[in-house]
């Protein structure tokens, strides 16, 4: 029985982790507090996130460096691969995590706020429900690097290969069966699987940069596509057994439009989110878009023990990259019929189970 799947086990308390509260599912937060509440409160553990690069790549590395930044803050071990960019300098440009409160929120002129309705500054971006006494999920600032000495002091293995494609018996380049190598032994080593009976049970975080790029193709398209599908399907069923969470990011812009490889990508994935960028495109100067810097789409939400699919408020997502914080907003909000309807969903924590509530539909 996997992680995921186990409902009678009692879940261990794990630094930087906390119950889901809509299935027990433990959770790791992505690093941004907004994107973990569009997903369903956060990244659970045994699962595969993806994401799918924008056009240039810029966002996507953002994304991910948050992710890596909210284990280091966490004292949560780090796996870090990439053949594109060497991890050293993936790992030196990590955001450095806010302390104040105060300065989350960057100043703004009055005609700015005038702009942004009150539904919109008043969603809820982070899930309040307690972890310890800790906050789930941080803040931070883009515009600082994270200290030398904090870097030196997280776990952190780094994975870099620079050589050339050659084949073996599994894969048609053997990049792929090196970094699978190196995940295999990172979690033999600190004792992750879910048969291990640590001490101090641990949760690690994997982070893969630009998987299946034109670096890590062999000879042919097609044997390319194989390896990258192969791939993912061995990562996944190691992440089921696992105390590990997977982040991806992929450029598929680049993939052909007419074949299935995406689609298959998507399926191989747990949860997976499409960036599509304005720089370059007609949008760049579209007037809606003008205070934003590309869409997020919702490819595929987690279907992991539940019946339906997470469904967020609202999947008109735009983001945009601020001075010093990567921001993830609505675009859109259906009307309101009532005055407190919203205000209701927002304060109030979802009940589950049947109720005899009055004007209250049964909820099974």
């Amino acid at each position: 029985m996997d992680l995921l799947s186990a409902k009678n086990t009692r879940i261990p308390f794990i630094s930087g982790t906390k119950p889901s509260l809509k299935n027990s599912q433990l959770l790791v937060s992505s690093g941004i507090p907004s994107l973990d509440y569009i997903i369903g409160g956060g990244l659970p553990i045994g699962s595969l996130f993806l994401i799918e690069e924008d056009r240039y790549g810029t966002y996507a590395k953002v994304m991910l460096q948050y992710f890596m930044a909210e284990g280091v803050v966490t004292a949560q071990p780090l796996l870090i691969g990439s053949k594109d960019t060497k991890t050293s300098h993936l790992v030196s440009e990590m955001p450095a995590v806010i302390t104040d409160p105060k300065s989350i929120d960057e100043p703004s002129n009055s005609d700015e706020q005038m702009k942004i309705a009150w539904r919109y500054q008043n969603m809820k971006a982070i899930d309040p429900s307690p972890i310890g006494g800790q906050f789930f999920g941080h803040f931070y600032d883009l515009t600082k690097t994270m200290e030398k000495e904090v870097i030196e002091k997280a776990d952190i293995t780094q994975w870099y290969d620079d050589s050339c494609p050659v084949k073996d018996k599994i894969f048609n380049n053997t990049t792929y069966t090196n970094l699978l190598k190196c995940i295999q032994e990172t979690l033999k080593k600190g004792q992750y699987s879910l048969l291990e009976t640590p001490e101090k049970r641990q949760v690690l975080r994997i982070a893969i940069h630009s998987l299946g790029s034109r670096l890590w193709w062999s000879d042919s398209e097609d044997e390319s596509h194989q390896d990258l599908l192969k791939f993912l399907y061995y990562f996944r069923a190691i992440l089921r057994y696992s105390y590990a969470v997977g982040v991806i990011t992929i450029p598929t812009e680049y993939f052909d439009k007419s074949d299935t490889i995406v689609q298959q990508i998507e399926h191989l994935s747990d949860i997976a989110i499409r960036l599509e960028s304005f720089a370059g495109s007609q949008k760049e100067t579209n007037p809606l878009f003008k205070d934003y810097h590309g869409l997020l789409h919702l490819q595929k939400m987690l279907t992991l023990n539940t019946m339906a699919p997470h469904n967020p408020d609202s999947r008109d997502l735009v983001f945009k990259l601020r001075r010093k914080k990567f921001v993830i907003e609505v675009l859109h909000l259906p009307p309101e019929l009532g005055d407190t309807t919203q205000r209701e969903q927002d304060e109030t924590v979802p009940q589950f189970g049947c109720s005899n509530q009055s004007n209250k539909n049964l909820d099974f």
